[in-house]
């Protein structure tokens, strides 16, 4: 039986592709599923059957906890460098969007 094993909404590019190749380095067979044409469907990496659940789940586990702490470990040196992006610097970018999401923002709490 199917097993969903990994959602990929909001999932960054590099992260499901090294998933991706986690699984298939380990010999797990899996397929996904997308969206669909108007995002209403589940992204997601599904186990083909729940054999390798377990193996996989923590082989997932063991990357995320990695992940996480290259993440901080690179925020924290961003943040010391001053090359974090702050509100100012996306004020900068993209005045238009921040001003929509703003206003919208203060909409919703009236």
């Amino acid at each position: 039986m199917a097993v969903r094993l990994f959602k990929l909404r909001d999932v960054p590019d590099d992260e499901a592709e090294d998933v991706r190749l986690l699984l298939s380095e380990h010999d797990i067979s899996f397929y996904e599923t997308h969206a669909g044409g108007f995002g209403i469907g589940t992204p997601a990496i599904w186990l083909h059957d729940d054999d390798k659940q377990d193996q996989a789940r923590t082989l997932i586990d063991e990357y995320q906890q990695r992940r996480s702490v290259e993440q901080q470990a690179e925020y924290e040196r961003l943040k010391t460098e001053g090359e974090q992006m702050t509100f100012f610097d996306r004020f900068r970018q993209h005045p238009v969007m921040v001003i929509v999401l703003l206003l919208f923002s203060l909409f919703i709490l009236y």
